[in-house]
């Protein structure tokens, strides 16, 4: 039975999303049908599809309410919205539906795992908020929540573990058939813990163990954990909240950290290595699915919440999911490039060898705001390299915004300060690349509201909201000194 928040969550957004031309959107960057987004939620393939849910406010383009939005994909790039999951309308709940995870269940139905945060007052009038985990299950477009939430209270957190800071379950089926999950949890020193529950039926669940804390070395309170295996390597995945600044590696602020590892013999993870999982502006919450063929692809909110006053003016939607992302680890570190179905929309593709850039030159049908541009450039002289080599675009006569690399620092930044950006946040952000005197391999992935750059085949990427005018579709290359670089535009048509 629909209840009355989310039947009105659903009517609004069936109305208003009308007022959304097409083009006023990015092409395969999921956004809200409307309003509001954040955290991606319950990214899980179910039925023949992907699923991906995320936080939502549908009534405005600001965070409220948490709501579950949903859509459906065969491939990733082109959406199909669904009718709201999950509104705030139950007493554990009524504060928010916030982040979680998907699974299927034995007997076919989906499940979703949530955090539902609940207001009340105390006896002085003062409010209390708290956190506890709650289920939802359903067809794979409407749901029902489950009578005996929540399924993970207070009473199942360890000996100092704040109720106020509990949220984010991500749930997975194991081979046996059996369910676990991570949630992120702030103990007692203030600091972030990853926590491990285990259920036979999804249903009912028990606290196994601590899995890692943070002991106050990245960041506050760990959100969003995910939690898998890949080649070989179990890595950890949160968004650290106030994060401090460590060379370029991490940035201030809320950030993201990739934890790999082995499992000791009491299950707990052992820390080997540690990276920032997006080393741009605007990146956040990260998510990752399994997929048929056995592929691990992540997804995350391509914003940054101390950059939300980035947007438009007249904007009807606000935040979009990163492009899809293959994750690997090799060689002992992560790597991300994006869905290797994005070659299917690739259109008018053309290419140049050994293109001498020696000041400011741009090149035969290589512009646009929707494209995957691949570019491998190296010195004109290995004996005399290069100080600047720089990538604009999304320019025009008034707007510009750059990517840049310092090869003698081996220092590669993105730079949207002069995108037409009214506000005084941050707009540059540097990373560490490999040192490869003076070469490097840069593929650049443009929507129309964003920049995603992957570095010499995925060690690195950097990600970047953009909200230029459509107009300003130019892109040129500058070096200061001389480069010889290899250059391959694809426009990407849907």
């Amino acid at each position: 039975m629909i209840n009355d928040k989310l039947k009105k969550a659903r009517e609004y957004e069936v109305r208003k999303e009308k007022e959304i031309a097409p083009d006023k959107r990015p092409a395969f960057h999921l956004t809200p049908r409307v309003g509001w987004m954040n955290d991606p939620n319950g990214f899980s393939y179910h039925n023949g599809e992907y699923h991906l849910f995320y936080q939502y406010h549908p009534y405005g383009t600001n965070w409220g309410p948490m709501h579950w939005g949903h859509a459906v994909s065969k491939d990733l790039l082109k959406w199909e919205y669904c009718p709201t999951a999950l509104a705030p309308d139950e007493s554990y709940d009524n504060f928010g539906c916030f982040s979680g995870s998907a699974d299927t269940l034995d007997d076919g139905r989906q499940i979703l795992m949530y955090t539902g945060v609940q207001s009340t007052k105390d006896e002085d009038g003062k409010e209390i908020v708290f956190q506890t985990q709650c289920i939802a299950v359903g067809d794979g477009t409407n749901f029902e929540k489950y009578e005996k939430n929540p399924v993970i209270t207070a009473d199942a957190l360890p000996e100092g573990a704040s109720k106020i800071d509990f949220r984010d379950p991500k749930i997975w089926k194991e081979k046996d058939g059996t369910f676990r999950c991570v949630v992120g949890s702030r103990p007692a020193d203030g600091s972030g813990q990853i926590l491990l529950y285990s259920s036979k039926d999804g249903f009912s669940w028990n606290f196994e163990q601590i899995l890692i804390q943070n002991k106050n070395r990245f960041g506050k309170m760990w959100e969003c954990p995910d939690f898998f295996e890949v080649d070989g390597k179990w890595l950890l995945m949160v968004s650290p909240q106030d994060m401090m600044p460590v060379g370029l590696e991490y940035g201030a602020g809320n950030g993201t950290l990739c934890v790999a590892g082995h499992l000791d013999e009491n299950k707990h993870l052992v820390e080997e290595y540690t990276q920032s999982i997006d080393y741009g502006i605007d990146f956040y919450a990260p998510q990752t699915v399994l997929a048929p063929d056995g592929r691990r692809i992540m997804i995350g909110w391509m914003q940054n919440w101390d950059t939300c006053g980035v947007r438009e003016d007249d904007m009807k939607w606000f935040g979009q999911t990163s492009c899809p992302r293959e994750i690997q680890f090799v060689d002992g570190k992560l790597i991300q490039n994006p869905i290797r179905e994005l070659s299917n929309y690739h259109k008018n593709t053309v290419s140049y060898s050994e293109v001498l850039i020696s000041d400011c030159i741009s090149l035969e049908k290589v512009s646009g705001r929707m494209i995957d541009l691949e570019m491998e450039i190296k010195p004109e002289d290995e004996e005399n390299c290069y100080d600047k080599f720089v990538i604009q675009f999304a320019k025009n006569e008034s707007f510009h915004s750059d990517i840049v690399f310092y090869p003698k620092e081996s220092v590669l930044e993105i730079d949207r300060s002069w995108s037409g950006i009214r506000r005084a946040v941050q707009h540059q952000k540097k990373c560490k690349v490999a040192d490869n005197n003076g070469s490097i391999k840069l593929r650049v992935i443009l929507d129309r509201y964003s920049v995603e750059v992957f570095v010499n085949d995925g060690e690195q990427a950097m990600s970047m909201a953009v909200f230029t005018e459509q107009c300003a579709d130019e892109i040129c290359f500058y070096a200061e000194g001389k480069v010889k670089a290899n250059v391959t535009k694809s426009d990407l048509e849907f």
